[in-house]
């Protein structure tokens, strides 16, 4: 019988309080700190969905849409949208809250791609993913076409890889900027 489950299966909630070690020079918090967050709890929904290890293959778009200040709580739910055979699309959206006056803002929208394993590290089956709600939905569907840009971007990032060697600049003569 195929295993099935639902979006709210893999439902994560983190709730952190943004503090001074968290900020750059203007008090907002740093971008690759809360990517760090992102890939936490998008990882955590992949594993409640597979009941396995994952790997990250893919971080489609993280795209900051309100600055998040010291002081404020940061709060991230992820969940998993659609899946492929061996991967999974996770959502993450990211509200900052002001916990003096109550104010909150959507901060990030963020999706992700992850790839269920086995303890040789080698791609296995996931649970096929039954949306429920008229946001899963729309969601799951759309994922395809957010399938498809992903696709041409790696083919873009791998024939820019292939222009690129791997000689160490400082130590070789080569055109700068290219360092084959």
């Amino acid at each position: 019988m195929e295993e099935v489950k639902h979006c709210r299966d893999s439902l994560v909630i983190k709730t952190s309080l943004v503090l001074p070690p968290d900020t750059n020079n203007i008090g907002t918090m740093f971008g690759g700190k809360l990517m760090a967050y992102i890939d936490d709890v998008a990882a955590i929904s992949a594993m409640r969905h597979a009941r396995s290890h994952v790997v990250t293959a893919s971080t489609d778009s993280v795209d900051f849409l309100h600055p998040i200040h010291e002081g404020n709580a940061v709060c991230l739910e992820s969940f998993v949208t659609y899946t492929g055979r061996t991967s999974m699309e996770i959502i993450v959206k990211v509200i900052a809250e002001d916990l003096v006056t109550g104010d909150r803002n959507l901060c990030v929208i963020s999706f992700l791609t992850f790839v269920a394993i086995n303890e040789d590290g080698k791609p296995i089956p996931v649970p096929r993913l039954v949306p429920e709600t008229e946001m899963e939905m729309n969601l799951n569907e759309s994922a395809k076409q957010r399938a498809q840009v992903r696709k041409k971007r790696r083919e873009d990032t791998q024939f820019i890889a292939s222009t690129f060697g791997v000689k160490q600049p400082w130590t070789e003569k080569s055109e700068p900027g290219l360092y084959k």
